[in-house]
């Protein structure tokens, strides 16, 4: 078995709109093991037998919108896939990392979009931005709330899904996973 993360955009574990225990018997309905939630809501560990992330990506929104009617994108990622994203961010360890994200994407840009991207937004939130595997990084330099630099924005200019997390909370995952 491979232990993979589920990185879920905009979902709420907890209350009424989805609880964690519904969410686990949902995961091992589809024989997806060990389901836990880590950090916060929206990241949920799990094993299963070793396949290429973008499948497990389209089972996990499958199980969302057929078990719980979400729509909620979902970017799957190995361990290896994380330690990677953590280790080829280049702004980390320099603004702060909360302020320091990776942005895991539904597919991989074309250097074409990202200078898109880049062109678009300009330099006036003064975010510095650099492109990984199926990852952009993005030094907000301040909290990203305050930036225009959204993830529907990034999404559309690179042609695809996007959920973020600060270099700190991914960490963290590597760690426990």
């Amino acid at each position: 078995m491979t232990r993979y993360c589920a990185f879920f955009e905009s979902l709420t574990v907890r209350g009424d709109r989805l609880s964690m225990a519904d969410l686990r018997y949902a995961f091992e309905r589809e024989e997806l093991e060990n389901a836990e939630t880590v950090i916060s809501s929206g990241n949920v560990l799990f094993e299963y037998e070793e396949r290429p992330s973008e499948g497990l990506e389209d089972l996990l929104a499958y199980l969302m919108r057929d078990r719980f009617d979400l729509k909620a994108f979902v970017a799957v990622r190995t361990r290896a896939e994380i330690r990677a994203a953590v280790e080829e961010n280049p702004f980390a360890g320099e603004s702060g990392d909360s302020f320091v994200h990776t942005v895991l994407l539904s597919g991989q840009p074309t250097q074409a979009q990202f200078e898109r991207l880049q062109a678009d937004h300009g330099t006036l939130g003064g975010e510095r931005l650099a492109l990984g595997t199926r990852c952009l990084f993005i030094d907000y330099a301040r909290p990203p709330a305050e930036s225009l630099l959204t993830m529907e924005f990034v999404g559309n200019r690179l042609g695809c899904r996007a959920t973020a997390r600060n270099v700190r909370s991914l960490a963290r995952i590597d760690a426990k996973m």
